[in-house]
């Protein structure tokens, strides 16, 4: 279990993390979404060990990954741009990673390669975005982590290796309890594998639920009104957001149709319609809830 208390990390002025809270269960996939600077990158680098908390402290399996050669060795961080020496092969490379990780194993690291067909004789830094990260990806499994962070890891990757990526991934969760905790801007990939969402605005937790919690538990609702009735209209319920149109009203709710719709059926609307969200909608949804509106950036 990863268990994150009152997490802070600053850069210069800039505050980063700002006292997050946050547990992770052994066995899940735990997917990172959030604004452009909103503490992804940096959590995934503590959670790693490559960073130094400025208050608050990171828990794995009881211990702190900083300058912890054996929680780091439970662990592995692929970031959103691998690094690899300028004569790196996948062959030296996994030699080298063979000597460092107490896990590493040779039949995971052929079966990877058989997945991801990489010449392993080829130096790394002249292959292609996507096959750099396919090599990161092979080290990264083979040497067996019971915790994997993997920072905007489908950037570059096409839809077949996409797919492999997430069997793979699936297997080993499911095999050996493997625990993911995964960064992307591409929700679409997560919303189909993760077990639980965490979103993230500077610094802080916006929204933490379940998958298939978030996407239940928002409706897109349209109500339209021949004429508007008088007051606060949709006084007590849960909107994220409303825009109008004459008299219609375009509306984000958290919230089932059991909950909202009889208070909507009582304004006697000429029409009212509900449908759920796709994960993509509720993070823009609750973004704009909490400032950050998409549709007047200049």
């Amino acid at each position: 279990m990863i268990e994150i208390r009152k997490l802070t990390k600053t850069f210069e002025k800039v505050c980063a993390l700002d006292a997050l809270d946050l547990l992770i269960e052994t066995g899940s996939v735990t997917g990172l979404i959030g604004s452009n600077g909103g503490g992804k990158s940096t959590l995934l680098r503590l959670l790693s060990g490559v960073f130094y908390p400025d208050s608050g402290g990171i828990l794995i399996d009881g211990a702190r990954p900083f300058d912890n050669p054996a929680v780091k060795g439970d662990c592995f961080f692929v970031s959103d741009y691998p690094f690899f020496y300028s004569d790196s092969t996948l062959g030296n490379t996994a030699a080298l990673y063979r000597k460092l990780y107490p896990h590493w194993s040779d039949a995971e690291f052929e079966r990877c390669c058989t997945v991801f067909p990489i010449d392993r004789k080829r130096k790394i830094v002249n292959m292609s975005k996507g096959m750099q990260r396919q090599a990161a990806l092979i080290i990264a499994l083979s040497t067996c982590p019971k915790y994997l962070f993997l920072d905007e890891i489908f950037d570059g990757l096409d839809a077949v290796v996409r797919l492999a990526l997430k069997r793979l991934l699936a297997d080993r969760v499911a095999e050996h309890n493997m625990t993911v905790v995964i960064a992307s801007h591409n929700l679409r990939e997560l919303e189909d594998m993760c077990d639980r969402i965490c979103l993230l605005h500077q610094g802080k937790i916006v929204v933490e639920r379940d998958t298939d919690a978030l996407r239940t538990s928002y409706r897109k609702v349209q109500i339209g009104f021949a004429d508007l009735p008088a007051g606060n209209l949709f006084e007590g319920i849960a909107v994220v957001s409303c825009t109008q149109n004459g008299n219609v009203f375009n509306l984000t709710i958290r919230g089932t149709e059991e909950t909202f719709m009889p208070q909507l059926e009582a304004l006697r609307p000429a029409f009212v319609t509900a449908m759920p969200l796709t994960l993509e909608e509720v993070f823009i949804s609750e973004m704009e809830a909490a400032g950050y509106d998409a549709y007047h950036i200049c």
